[in-house]
């Protein structure tokens, strides 16, 4: 992707974004969303072909980052020194969760919130329960591991409602000290 097509999807993202932080998902156009990203119809969608798909990229684009092999320093955490650390991928998921906290919040207090996890447990199934249970992906018991990677993601997602219900209270730290509290027994 050139830069000039980063730049037009960082501003629907952004634009997109916005609306979710003031409007529900279900009232959000697509309309709106080019209207607030300053780019025309024909633009957004040779980007993104509906509203759901721009919200499954927006999650991809998140997971992505998030999973890379070559980690960078951000301004909020840097977790470029600790790649393959499972607790430090959790940690590293929920500050871009805190980071883009208004969005977050945005699309799972609407009727967005299910889409939005599906989407992401979709993205933990793939990417983050696999890297917790190991090449084996067996606990030591006579446990599928499709049943452990479900499990695994339905707790992160819990995990991630629970946090938000209480206003983001905790730190990332504190949650991926709770979460691998739960998780390392099973795994």
């Amino acid at each position: 992707m050139d830069r000039r097509q980063q730049k037009t999807r960082t501003a629907i993202f952004e634009g997109f974004g916005r609306l979710l932080s003031s409007k529900s998902y279900s009232k959000i156009t697509v309309q709106n969303i080019i209207d607030e990203a300053n780019v025309g119809r024909t633009t957004f969608y040779a980007h993104f072909e509906t509203k759901d798909q721009l919200l499954k990229e927006l999650c991809s684009d998140l997971f992505s980052h998030v999973f890379s092999e070559n980690l960078s320093a951000e301004s909020t955490h840097d977790f470029s020194m600790r790649t393959g650390n499972p607790q430090a991928m959790i940690t590293h998921i929920l500050y871009h969760l805190l980071d883009n906290k208004q969005n977050i919040i945005g699309i799972l207090t609407g009727e967005s919130g299910e889409l939005f996890l599906g989407f992401f447990k979709q993205y933990l199934n793939e990417l983050m329960a696999p890297r917790l249970l190991g090449d084996t992906g067996s606990c030591g018991k006579n446990i599928p591991y499709d049943f452990l990677v479900n499990h695994i993601s339905s707790s992160f997602v819990g995990l991630v409602q629970w946090w938000i219900k209480n206003r983001l209270k905790k730190t990332p730290e504190e949650l991926a000290d709770y979460f691998m509290a739960v998780i390392e027994p099973v795994v």
